[in-house]
């Protein structure tokens, strides 16, 4: 029966953190599904030698791009070789439980509706500490939403199977049908909510998302982590922007985009300048800058085309 479970092609990207990817493969070796292939791309670590990646995990497909592509290209890289039924995105700053996959794979498996699915995640560092167990739907207007179980003790309460609002880009399950039918991840974005966007074009093409309890990966991201530099905060606000445009359509756009423009962006500005950061308020109305300018070849999802 094992030997008859479909083919799943891995992807994760790595960037300047070989070591980490390590692990991650580490972890990855000891799960009980059978049936995967492995590809990880180095986006153009300019601080790192991925060699070691293959010198030590010889089956893995390397994939050594020459720039960096961000998350949603350097994901992309990969999936014209993939030959799986079933593609799963994870972050390299992973770990797994040995029977995570098989959770995954029976929801999509047994529901051809459902196109897209994201196991629970824990922090690493934080035993028993929830990160993501489903997401709300994003706001049409604010463009937030909330990830379900943030924080909280895991005691079981959320091991259960359901739809759920979004998607989480830290490990997803998508069916390759459903990749050739709606379009990649587009790279517009390069890094923050081009996973929801993706999710947005899927759940409008017909699918659900989902959330699988069954299944557990542990993120090794920190709980107490505030990045708040200026790369953080110019893409995590064009983003917002970005997605509002791409996704909302008539007077729903136009409340978005007024909402953001007149009453977060001033709300925001306050906060930095309150927080004596000025170049966390500038990297923000650089992010707004960029959306007041930028108008072409900002729609659409980029096909798929395989290698022969």
């Amino acid at each position: 029966m094992k030997n008859q479970l479909p083919l799943v092609s891995v992807v994760t990207v790595n960037y300047n953190q070989s070591a980490v990817t390590c692990e991650f493969l580490e972890s990855f070796a000891k799960i009980t599904y059978p049936n995967t292939e492995i590809f990880v791309v180095d986006n153009a670590s300019p601080n790192d030698n991925p060699d070691i990646i293959k010198e030590k995990y010889p089956y893995v497909h390397l994939i050594k791009t020459k720039k960096n592509l961000g998350f949603a290209g350097g994901n992309n890289v990969a999936l014209p070789y993939c030959k799986g039924k079933y593609v799963l995105f994870i972050n390299n700053d992973t770990e797994v439980e040995e029977n995570f996959l098989e959770p995954l794979v029976e929801v999509l498996e047994n529901d051809p509706s459902i196109g897209m699915v994201s196991p629970k995640i824990q922090y690493y560092h934080t035993p028993k500490t929830l990160q993501f167990a489903g997401f709300t739907p994003i706001h049409p207007i604010t463009i937030r939403n909330f990830a379900i179980g943030f924080g909280e003790t895991d005691n079981g309460q959320y091991d259960h199977t359901c739809e759920t609002g979004s998607i989480f880009g830290a490990a997803m399950l998508v069916p390759m049908r459903v990749i050739e039918q709606v379009g990649m991840m587009t790279e517009v974005f390069f890094l923050y909510y081009e996973e929801h966007d993706w999710a947005e074009h899927i759940k409008k093409t017909g699918y659900k998302i989902y959330y699988q309890g069954k299944s557990l990966v542990y993120h090794k991201e920190s709980i107490s982590t505030v990045k708040n530099s200026p790369f953080q905060i110019f893409y995590l606000h064009r983003g917002r922007i970005l997605y509002a445009r791409r996704n909302n359509r008539g007077f729903t756009r136009l409340l978005s985009l007024l909402y953001l423009y007149f009453i977060s962006a001033p709300k925001i500005s306050l906060e930095f300048l309150l927080k004596r950061r000025p170049d966390l308020m500038l990297a923000y109305w650089k992010a707004v800058w960029w959306n007041w300018t930028h108008h072409k070849n900002i729609y659409g999802l980029p096909r798929l085309k395989r290698k022969k």
